[in-house]
């Protein structure tokens, strides 16, 4: 088992807005998927019911190549998108352009198309892509275990491997109270008079 805090895992991703405030004394506020260094930077609409693609553009490399992937589009020669600092500037209108040429394909041509340009995107997934997904699969990510109610379901595995003891799914999720009269008995060799006047208590409930 690996046991990590949340608080002091978390708190580093908060440090650019803590010393911020701390040394010029700016509040953070939401941005949803704008990084200041990138543009575009976010989720673009896709064909298909709502069906999305993230793009991330952070060096001048990147916005050469990703223009190119759109093949050269007029806009993308426009000076107000000649830099980052300009990018930024006109930042609406940069993501309604993107998301007029995105709309146009599905979420997975837009990756393969710009992945193949060497600019970062990924098809934004709900579950089935999840369970479909080749990477994902080969992986051993789901593994399908036998639920007393649900029958045969998909449950998370391991994310990491470790070849010398690989992990395994040996039982599904328990239901509530599934598994009382084994822990009583077995683990704690509780005597069945005990148990039967614990449980006509109402202590198991």
């Amino acid at each position: 088992m690996i046991d990590v805090s949340m608080l002091e895992a978390a708190t580093q991703f908060l440090t650019p807005l803590l010393l911020n405030y701390t040394v010029n004394g700016e509040e953070g506020m939401r941005k949803g998927n704008r990084c200041d260094y990138a543009a575009p930077n976010g989720v673009y609409p896709c064909q298909g019911d709502d069906r999305w693609c993230a793009i991330s553009v952070i060096t001048e490399e990147d916005w050469s190549s990703f223009c190119k992937a759109m093949g050269s589009a007029p806009w993308t020669k426009k000076p107000k998108f000649s830099s980052l600092s300009l990018r930024k500037e006109n930042e609406d209108e940069l993501d309604q352009l993107v998301s007029e040429w995105t709309v146009s394909f599905t979420a997975e041509e837009v990756m393969d198309i710009l992945q193949r340009h060497g600019v970062a995107a990924g098809v934004v997934k709900n579950p089935r892509d999840l369970v479909q997904d080749p990477q994902l699969i080969a992986r051993n990510t789901f593994w399908e275990l036998a639920h007393t109610e649900l029958g045969n379901y998909l449950h998370l595995g391991e994310l990491f491997r470790l070849p010398l003891t690989p992990a395994a799914g040996e039982r599904a999720a328990p239901c509530l109270g599934e598994h009382t009269d084994c822990v009583c008995h077995e683990l704690l060799n509780m005597p069945e008079e005990e148990f039967t006047e614990l449980l006509l208590d109402g202590v198991f409930e």
